[in-house]
């Protein structure tokens, strides 16, 4: 009879114990299934979800947080325990290195996706698997820093850039109904900084643990990438209704970036100068810093600081364009202002040179580089037929990624003073505004006349109609 009541008893209890355990259970469970819950109907609002957007979206920042892994790894280990001389040729080295990819990359990528457009899920898959296998190479050679590191981090760029050119061409393939490509690459590129802030503390907190870690959280973060690339939708390999676009061609009948007039080769040139400062000021800002941090700051403190300041202005940048946009801003005068309003902070940094000048450089540069991608990414989606497209984004993708590869290699070679630098950053952007400013400033009077004179303007043969009068008319 004890036994019996000693095991009512005990069941009596159970009951009690279950329910407590399972309400713990989904107290503990919730933050993190509520989380996802909110970053999925983030990601897949607006029709993003049913046209695929949604997905690129969640595979941007899953990229994105491992490239700041890794920059977490190599930036704490390699180039702060070393002599800044020593730590200078290495980086000479590396971008030595990676000067010659990317010659090759530049005429070589866009007729691989013309001629294999059926595999860019392979190839975002390649790109995110390749880095996870590098970074593996990576975590054994990382403390010590041994010239076997520098080829693994060059094949790591070279799969991140080569990924960054895929997407480009991918995004118009995913537009939801009624979506312009400035917004749909605004929530792509604000999802891959999000990610960036979030993983670089956990990337810093991981190499408090050993140099390795970082490079062993990327590595997950890339395999899942990898799966990821295999889940977007079929018709991101679907190479319906596209052609070549050529940069360069003369007298052609076929469709190019030629035929469809000089706003989208202006824009390219701004871009190109813009992002030739972003590499300068990376690679010469971190060597400056690193010999004199701002004031009553370490070095590694120093360069976090210009990052985040880059890294908010590229964030308010993002955010910023679509608004423009919807209020009717024509791309060609947003890129031609951004030049000169960079430009004109350059040369305030070079006169008045000044660690919160520095910052504000870093902030304006990121803001205003942000704001005239998307206003490129705009003129390619109203000026260039949507039989190029996609060919278009892929070539000029890699123009921008060269330039930034340039902008690095002149800010290793220059002597560490600040006023130098600074006016040679302002050079650059000078360069740029001469090319480009009275051209987007001249297209972007032409282009309502045009526009009047050919009336609305066709729909495009499949998706989302094409934009209506007015530059500004896509949002």
């Amino acid at each position: 009879m004890a036994a019996a009541r000693s095991s009512a008893r005990s069941h009596d209890l159970a009951g009690p114990l279950r329910r407590v355990g399972r309400t713990v259970g989904r107290a503990l469970h919730l933050p993190f299934t509520g989380t996802a819950r909110g970053i999925r109907k983030a990601t897949h609002a607006h029709g993003a979800g049913e046209s695929g957007l949604g997905k690129l979206i969640e595979l941007h920042a899953v990229n994105g947080a491992g490239d700041v892994m890794i920059t977490v790894a190599l930036a704490s280990t390699v180039f702060f325990s070393v002599p800044t001389d020593e730590a200078r040729g290495r980086v000479a080295l590396y971008l030595g290195i990676t000067m010659l990819p990317f010659t090759l990359l530049a005429p070589v990528v866009g007729p691989i996706l013309d001629r294999l457009p059926h595999g860019r899920r392979a190839a975002m898959a390649a790109a995110m698997w390749a880095r996870a296998v590098l970074a593996i190479t990576m975590s054994g050679a990382v403390a010590t820093g041994g010239l076997e590191l520098y080829p693994a981090a060059l094949g790591v760029l070279v799969a991140s850039k080569a990924y960054g050119v895929v997407r480009s061409a991918v995004v118009p393939r995913l537009l939801p109904h009624g979506f312009s490509l400035v917004k749909a690459n605004s929530r792509v590129t604000l999802a891959g900084l999000l990610a960036t802030g979030i993983a670089a503390p956990i990337g810093a907190g991981l190499q408090q643990i050993g140099p390795p870690y970082p490079l062993y959280g990327a590595c997950a973060l890339f395999l899942l990438g990898g799966y990821w690339a295999f889940r977007m939708p079929h018709k991101v390999d679907s190479a319906k209704g596209e052609r070549r676009a050529h940069l360069l061609t003369h007298g052609e009948k076929k469709p190019s970036l030629r035929t469809v007039g000089p706003s989208v080769l202006h824009g390219l040139q701004a871009n190109a100068a813009q992002r030739m400062l972003s590499g300068f000021l990376i690679f010469f800002l971190a060597f400056l810093l690193r010999e004199h941090p701002l004031s009553g700051q370490s070095a590694a403190v120093s360069l976090a600081m210009v990052a985040v300041a880059a890294g908010v202005g590229n964030a308010c940048g993002t955010a910023v364009g679509s608004l423009l946009k919807e209020r009717g801003h024509a791309p060609e005068v947003i890129i031609a202002t951004m030049i000169m309003t960079v430009c004109g902070a350059a040369i305030l940094a070079a006169v008045f040179f000044s660690g919160l000048m520095v910052a504000v450089l870093g902030a304006v540069a990121g803001l205003t580089q942000a704001l005239s991608k998307l206003s490129l990414d705009a003129l390619i989606q109203r000026d260039v037929p949507e039989v190029v497209r996609t060919s278009a984004f892929a070539r000029s993708e890699t123009l921008l990624q060269m330039s930034w590869v340039v902008g690095g290699a002149i800010g290793i070679s220059l002597p560490l003073s600040g006023p130098v630098g600074m006016s040679v950053a302002a050079g650059i952007l000078g360069l740029g505004a001469l090319l480009a400013v009275r051209g987007l400033v001249t297209a972007a009077r032409t282009e309502p006349r045009k526009t009047a004179e050919a009336g609305a303007g066709p729909e495009t043969e499949a998706g989302p109609p094409a934009p209506g009068p007015g530059p500004g008319a896509d949002t």
